[in-house]
């Protein structure tokens, strides 16, 4: 992993192959969602993935933020790395709204959204801060709390669960350990809260906009779903009957689950991650 600095956003290269892959990542994670993948890339390709303003090593970059703002710091830094027309744009998450703001305002070879992506509107007269605080409320409470230690942070995530049930690894370790910031006794997310809630929010109310961007993108497109959710139910973040509005008046959109995996694990399990780099670097 190669660490670079685009306008005091972190940027981390995995691989050396000249075929780029932009890798965006979800709304309290960070670059390292995407080192599983990173790493087992053929050898013609490497994948760019970068702290989003708010997030990780970029935390201390201002505001204001919302997924346009993220959308010109992914261009800028696709920009930095010389991602012309033949590069592909992925995003998690989050980060899959995200690629699709930017995929509307420039040609990729193809968009890999995983788990992300489609609009989801608010139903008539519900409120976008009681949704919103009811979606994140376990996130933002970790993200207020402080550990007394790293070994505590891990053992958090251990008992999380997405991964409770699905084993643990060290790319999952690393992926946490990352997030940690202050001092021994006082550790905390890197994870900006005020970052968190502004993009939400701009998630809930701004679903015409997702829509309308995610209609004009020309790029081959592709969207991987988990089957599980965050906390691993049984429903994923990405039900069929919203997926088959979408696909109906997209043809053009290439629909996978992908089985056995959660929102978190699609990007961590062995099988799950082989299924990404497969549609990222071959779409087949």
């Amino acid at each position: 992993m190669r660490v670079d600095e685009v306008g005091g956003l972190r940027i981390a290269t995995f691989g050396t192959g000249p075929r780029v892959i932009i890798a965006v990542h979800g709304i309290t994670a960070s670059l390292m969602a995407w080192a599983a993948v990173g790493r087992r890339l053929p050898e013609e390709w490497s994948l760019v993935a970068m702290d989003l303003r708010g997030r990780g090593h970029s935390a201390s970059l201002p505001g204001p933020y919302g997924l346009p703002r993220h959308a010109e710091d992914v261009l800028r830094v696709a920009d930095h790395v010389g991602a012309g027309p033949d590069a592909v744009l992925a995003g998690h998450s989050m980060g899959a709204y995200v690629a699709v703001l930017a995929a509307a305002e420039r040609e990729f070879e193809r968009v890999v959204l995983v788990d992300g992506g489609l609009p989801m509107p608010l139903p008539p007269g519900v409120d976008p801060d009681e949704t919103m605080a009811a979606m994140l409320g376990p996130a933002l409470a970790r993200l207020r709390q402080t550990y007394p230690s790293a070994e505590a942070y891990v053992d958090f995530f251990k008992a999380h669960p997405a991964f409770a049930g699905w084993g643990w690894s060290p790319e999952v370790e690393e992926y946490v350990r990352y997030d940690l910031t202050g001092t021994e006794g006082a550790l905390r997310s890197r994870a900006v809260p005020e970052a968190v809630r502004e993009d939400g929010r701009w998630l809930l109310v701004e679903s015409e906009s997702i829509g309308a961007a995610l209609s004009a993108i020309t790029s081959p497109l592709y969207l991987l779903r988990a089957p599980r959710g965050l906390l691993d139910q049984d429903t994923g973040m990405l039900p069929d009957a919203l997926t088959g509005e979408w696909t109906a008046r997209l043809p053009g959109l290439r629909d996978e689950v992908v089985p056995d995996c959660n929102h978190y694990t699609i990007l961590f399990d062995e099988r799950c991650v082989a299924t990404v780099v497969e549609r990222l670097t071959s779409g087949k």
